[in-house]
């Protein structure tokens, strides 16, 4: 039957495309191992599209701390945010498609919050690589490019992991009308998780030519689950003096509190050269250290220090205003940065994002030399506009 679906060739012949089963279930997930874009991510995410990172096929899933695999997952991928996407695979013939698939996801994105260790992952990936012939590192470089951090990436993953921040992905050729109805209501009450399916057609020619397309959509975005999952953004958490350190403590241990609470004090004692101010965000969220506007200059962030456990600064917040715009200032910044253990990339206007954990300033002169670069940044500057 005619699949309303037509090929414009180079030869302006038009070709009609006709829908066509697919030879097996295995088929389909191959197609998703070969062509991760089949996610759909630009459907998942209109804004800032989701590109994908797989992690393994056939993904083990514990059911208790340090157990065996009770349940294997079709397809672990990883987005550029580092969202686990948990991807469920079945063809419309098989029976189960909308009753135990939708159980097996709940227990798996369930046990997976609690009992499956970011180590545990980082261990499948490298593992898939090497099965693959590809090496991990340059993988992971053309995912998020040479510059990302690979190590805060996969802390990303854990928090999202502990935070119960997951997609759950269905994926057939058809996704039955009862199914999609269950995908939107999970959808509409779950939060921060995400309940999605993606509907694969499968279009061919019938012809020599052997010519394919392959149509995803995607499902399960309900006017009302946008807003509520919009509205959950922009009501995250606002952070104060209090409250971040109360929960930072909680995260991370007295030892880093006290670093924290130090690198505060210092900013706090260099008011009005300096001030501070408070974001939000659960996971990412704390205090920037930044220098106000002076005599018509824009104010300029120096660094913040976040929920995460470190302190990060913007390498083009510097490079690209005076004095550091000057290539010797650059360079002497450069060298400054690091001496404490933060590389800044030769072009000033490179948009790079150095960061220290504060686990590695627990000795007192580490962090005093820490704090030492700073005062020297904030003296500079002050001679900027003194001139």
């Amino acid at each position: 039957m005619g699949g309303g679906i037509y090929l414009i060739q180079d030869d302006e012949q038009l070709v009609e495309m006709s829908e066509q089963s697919y030879e097996s279930e295995e088929q389909l997930q191959e197609l998703l191992e070969t062509y991760p874009n089949l996610l759909a991510g630009d459907q998942i995410d209109t804004a800032l599209p989701r590109h994908w990172l797989l992690v393994k096929r056939e993904t083990p899933i514990p059911s208790e701390e340090d157990g065996t695999a009770r349940w294997s997952l079709d397809r672990l991928f990883i987005d550029q945010n580092a969202i686990p996407t948990l991807v469920e695979v079945r063809r419309v013939e098989n029976s189960r498609v909308r009753q135990e698939i939708i159980g097996q996801m709940l227990d798996y994105a369930a046990n997976a919050s609690i009992y499956w260790p970011v180590d545990t992952i980082v261990s499948q990936f490298e593992t898939n690589c090497r099965e693959l012939g590809r090496d991990p590192e340059q993988v992971f470089e053309e995912f998020l490019g040479t510059e990302a951090d690979e190590e805060r990436f996969w802390q990303k993953v854990k928090t999202h992991l502990q935070a119960g921040k997951l997609r759950l992905v269905f994926v057939a050729d058809v996704i039955p009308s009862e199914l999609r109805r269950v995908v939107e209501f999970l959808n509409e009450q779950v939060d921060p998780a995400e309940v999605l399916a993606i509907e694969l057609k499968q279009y061919t020619d019938r012809e020599p030519d052997n010519l394919r397309m392959l149509v995803p959509r995607v499902l399960g975005q309900t006017a009302e689950a946008r807003l509520k999952k919009s509205s959950a953004t922009r009501e995250r958490r606002r952070w104060d003096e209090t409250s971040f350190f109360q929960e930072f403590e909680a995260r991370r241990g007295r030892e880093e509190a006290k670093i924290a609470g130090k690198i505060y004090e210092w900013a706090k004692n260099k008011t009005p050269q300096v001030e501070v101010q408070w974001g939000k965000g659960d996971n990412y969220g704390g205090f920037v250290v930044s220098l106000p506007s002076r005599q018509g200059q824009p104010g300029r962030d120096l660094f913040n220090v976040g929920i995460w456990g470190g302190l990060e600064i913007s390498s083009q917040s510097y490079g690209s205003r005076s004095p550091f715009d000057d290539p010797e200032k650059w360079n002497e910044l450069r060298s400054k940065f690091s001496s404490i253990g933060m590389a800044l990339p030769t072009n000033p206007t490179e948009t790079r994002f150095p960061n220290l954990r504060l686990s590695a300033m627990q000795d007192e002169l580490t962090l005093q030399q820490v704090l030492q670069t700073f005062a020297w940044v904030v003296e500079e500057v002050s001679k900027t506009h003194n001139s």
